[in-house]
């Protein structure tokens, strides 16, 4: 059997699932569910750019690079970068949703690819839950299928594809094209390390910022005319991962409603384990200090991607069993401060995790099921028993706990609390036909009802003026004279409008004028005949 007849019914599955939501409004209930994902990505992604990194990183991406797209106030940013940005921030802090049939995240790089290109082409709310909608159903069971070899993370893989399917979406390509799309993408999927994360690296929070920019440019590429093998990822199954022969769930399935939005900042696989100690915390009416002994059986996957005793920087401690349990025993929480040194550093929390033994629960483990059984020994000779199984209540959040979430999220990143609060409600409630741009300005730091436009010329402004982050030893002043020479240069060449300076030779051009498509070049099917 050719690799192609092997995966035939896969691909099928794949393609009707592309067929099926390609410019169709999802369910009452998918699209509610959707907008509580986007919201939860961008509450994580507000939270995580305050990180030391994440700022730098995106300071010197406007100074290379300044366009239209900012977060949280930050300075301005090209669509890319702010592809980018997204992706890396909404991961940072590893609170951000999960999809356990796709052993992975597939609405994080979706909505990077998606929210950067929407705010450019001034699209409703409704469009861009329409197009994330296609991209998670995409990616999820492709997430699936395609699971990747030993030793690497799906992060840098197969979310593209969910990505790619997403953007030809907003686009406006048909099925043919937007497929197209994600077999180009299929052609190109890299292979990231799981390494970093065994080695508390945070080059690991840079994966899904490349599957997201791989999903726009292969939506970019077919928009193009470019093509692909339509049978890429049938051969990619047969020779570059550990693809599953289990039927993919049919195209008109809803797996996005088994999305999970997590409760705590640390990997899905440590939840289970949390849960149950902060039952026994409250039981010993927070009294650590008797507890002698700890025993957590969990299901071998856990084990397999969670085994990092003794953690020493964020990310493996985000990917530890041990501290993880040790945490909420000690805290009772399990969020951003969590890893703060005041939190990391603690002694009786130390103490605790030295004593945790992680066994493989076998009886989970065949039969394929998550979950985690945790026993406490305290001085006294008393154990302390919880079983958390994998529909347990508390591994879900109610439409309430996503607000708390995302309030203190927004506060982490610096929005105050009213703007958070009617930015929520904008999103989860609002009307569908709402610009984006106009909900986009309630978290931007700008004044209510700025436009996009006028949202990048305003951080362009403030990136001027903005220092360098790492300028070279004696050439600060060369920098800055290059700098505003490169400006001078740019203001001259400004247009007035967007009208007089689009031609076909120009792939991008934006202006303050943006009642038309700003992307010139791209020829969506649709955009010709768009009148907004």
């Amino acid at each position: 059997m050719t690799g192609g007849d092997r995966w035939r019914r896969h691909g099928e599955t794949l393609a009707g699932t592309i067929r099926l939501r390609l410019g169709a409004r999802p369910q009452r209930e998918v699209a509610d569910h959707a907008r509580l994902i986007v919201l939860d990505t961008i509450g994580c992604a507000l939270a995580g750019r305050t990180a030391a990194e994440v700022l730098a990183w995106e300071r010197n991406a406007a100074r290379l690079e300044a366009g239209p797209f900012c977060l949280g106030g930050g300075p301005a940013v090209g669509l890319r970068a702010g592809v980018q940005l997204l992706a890396i921030a909404a991961t940072w802090h590893e609170a951000c949703e999960g999809h356990a049939y796709a052993h992975g995240r597939p609405g994080v790089a979706t909505l990077a690819a998606l929210l950067p290109l929407a705010l450019a082409h001034d699209r409703s709310l409704d469009e861009l839950i329409d197009a994330f909608v296609l991209g998670y159903e995409v990616s999820a069971r492709a997430g699936g299928w395609l699971r990747v070899n030993p030793g690497l993370h799906v992060d840098g893989n197969w979310p593209a594809l969910g990505a790619a399917a997403a953007a030809a979406a907003l686009l406006e390509l048909d099925v043919d094209a937007t497929r197209r799309a994600v077999d180009i993408a299929a052609c190109q999927l890299p292979s990231s390390l799981y390494l970093p994360i065994r080695t508390g690296r945070s080059v690991r929070n840079l994966y899904l910022a490349h599957s997201a920019t791989l999903g726009l440019d292969s939506a970019l590429a077919a928009t193009a005319g470019f093509d692909a093998p339509p049978d890429a990822l049938a051969h990619y199954a047969s020779h570059h991962c550990r693809a599953s022969s289990n039927p993919m769930p049919d195209a008109h399935i809803s797996l996005l409603l088994d999305t999970y939005l997590k409760p705590f900042a640390a990997v899905r696989h440590v939840h289970y384990g949390a849960i149950a100690a902060r039952r026994i915390r409250e039981r010993l009416a927070a009294d650590t200090g008797r507890i002698r002994r700890i025993v957590l059986s969990i299901y071998e996957e856990a084990c397999v991607y969670c085994s990092n005793p003794r953690p020493s920087t964020l990310l493996a401690a985000q990917f530890s069993l041990t501290y993880g349990v040790a945490a909420m025993l000690a805290r009772g929480r399990l969020d951003a401060q969590s890893y703060g040194s005041g939190v990391f550093d603690d002694p009786e929390l130390r103490r605790l995790e030295a004593l945790v033994e992680v066994q493989v629960d076998e009886a989970l483990t065949r039969d394929g099921r998550r979950g985690a059984r945790l026993r406490v020994d305290v001085d006294d000779g008393d154990s302390l028993v919880e079983t958390v199984a994998a529909d347990d209540a508390a591994l879900r959040l109610a439409p309430g706990e996503v607000r708390a979430k995302f309030a203190d999220n927004a506060a982490a990143g610096g929005v105050a609390a009213g703007d958070a609060q009617a930015f929520f409600d904008a999103i989860c409630h609002g009307s569908g036909d709402m610009p984006l741009r106009i909900l986009w300005a309630m978290v931007a730091g700008l004044p209510e009802g700025t436009g996009f436009a006028e949202v990048g010329n305003h951080l362009l402004a403030q990136e001027r003026r903005m220092e360098p982050t790492t300028p070279k030893p004696g050439g600060q002043q060369d920098q800055r004279k290059a700098l505003e020479e490169s400006e001078k240069n740019a203001n001259r060449k400004q247009p007035e409008n967007y009208q007089e300076a689009a031609t076909d030779d120009k792939v991008v051009e934006i202006g303050p004028d943006l009642e038309k498509n700003p992307i010139k070049g791209l020829d969506s099917p649709r955009d010709k005949d768009r009148n907004r």
